[in-house]
């Protein structure tokens, strides 16, 4: 490169969704540029990745018509999510000629991943952050409906989807046996996982957090949640299903008075469930639409709490992003969220049927003297885990060079 800079190309099937792991790869892009010539190669841009990209210089690969994975019944069976998308990832204009010339490859795993990886030549030096092993192939929480009855016996699943899990498990474990490739999770959780399912021992790689972006320093920006009531709703962040727990969460709050505002969105169904328990809660609900990270902010700020039950999180950015804005974060004791909760420092950790100590929490978080002893410790614990996107982009240029 004209730089003289190595060259890094870094893959991630769809950024367009914008959730999670999707700000985080884009927080830490430009910080990148600091030791590579950096380019991005995905299946489903956005307008944000294309702004990055203009601003930084930064070369995209992208095919002409962006993919979307097929979700019917009998794609599922046939793998078509991993047959398409190698089809998607080679129409991307001189992306396959290009791959060679690279010295590094970053991936992120999710929809698509697996196909980017059988692509990258087998001696350059790759590392694939592995978020969460295929919760659909290895786990049930993606297959029970949001009362948390499987929508089919799990014995039909699992031979259902016998042909995308064998993939997976091979593609995986192949590419954990090159000689140059290194594989992170995203928590000590996910690592953990990682080691169950795939039999790889692995490190991890923690997500981060833009105090610049998620901050109590927010002017001019209206609370979306319109007549709603400082500090007597909390939010819940996350797509309505089972695995997030947002229906344990109202059933928690029956007759609280305390309100919820749901970030995440979901199907029409799903959010009718939503709403008709909430109904029969007694709990009133604002459902979200897609929000920028300012009004999120000014959400989270004017909250009572942040608050999760979600089943088996990999990491979960919503503590860390409460931490960095101020707000009591209040999430159940499972999962990555040990890893960024210390219990009655930052936050609490709490027994998923504990309902008593739900509500002493909420009724903690009223206290200006906690909130101020949450946040003051939250925000040392990431500078702790160093979860800057700057410290997140070192220790990746770390993983690299050792």
């Amino acid at each position: 490169m004209p730089s003289g800079k190595p060259s890094l190309l870094i893959a991630k099937g769809i950024i367009s969704r914008m959730g999670g792991a999707e700000r985080d790869l884009l927080r830490v892009l430009p910080h990148l540029t600091n030791w590579y010539d950096i380019s991005v190669a995905t299946l489903s841009s956005c307008q944000d990745l294309e702004s990055l990209c203009d601003k930084y210089g930064i070369r995209l690969y992208q095919p002409n018509q962006p993919w979307q994975p097929p979700n019917t019944s009998l794609s599922q069976i046939l793998d078509k999510i991993h047959t398409t998308s190698i089809k998607a990832w080679r129409s991307c204009p001189n992306l396959i000629s290009d791959i060679p010339k690279f010295d590094y490859f970053h991936v992120v795993s999710g929809d698509g991943y697996l196909g980017f990886l059988e692509m990258i030549p087998y001696d350059k030096r790759a590392h694939l952050h592995l978020l969460e092993p295929h919760r659909g192939y290895h786990e049930d929480s993606l297959h029970r409906d949001l009362y948390g009855n499987l929508k089919r016996p799990k014995i039909l699943t699992n031979i259902l989807l016998s042909k995308g899990r064998k993939n997976d498990l091979k593609i995986v474990k192949n590419f954990s046996n090159r000689k140059k490739s290194v594989i992170s999770g995203n928590s000590s959780y996910t690592s953990a996982r990682i080691k169950q399912v795939y039999g790889i021992d692995c490190s991890y790689l923690h997500p981060c957090v833009d105090s610049n972006e998620y901050s109590d320093n927010i002017n001019g920006v209206e609370n979306p949640f319109t007549n709603s009531i400082e500090m007597n709703y909390v939010v819940t962040i996350g797509t309505a299903n089972w695995a997030k727990g947002t229906m344990e969460v109202i059933s928690m709050l029956s007759d609280s008075k305390i309100s919820v505002a749901h970030v995440g969105g979901g199907t029409t169904e799903s959010l009718q469930i939503l709403k008709s328990h909430a109904d029969d809660n007694g709990v009133e609900l604002w459902i979200a639409p897609r929000l920028s990270s300012q009004q999120l902010s000014i959400l989270i700020q004017q909250s009572l709490a942040v608050v999760s039950m979600a089943h088996k999180e990999p990491f979960g950015l919503s503590p860390i992003e409460a931490f960095s804005i101020g707000t009591p974060a209040i999430f159940v004791n499972d999962g990555g969220f040990k890893d960024s909760i210390i219990d009655g420092k930052c936050g609490r950790l709490l027994e998923r049927n504990d309902v008593k100590s739900w509500h002493q929490a909420l009724s903690q978080a009223k206290l200006p003297e906690i909130r101020k002893s949450w946040t003051e410790f939250g925000r040392k614990r990431i500078e702790e885990l160093k979860l800057s996107p700057q410290q997140q982009a070192e220790k990746l240029h770390k993983i690299f060079q050792n």
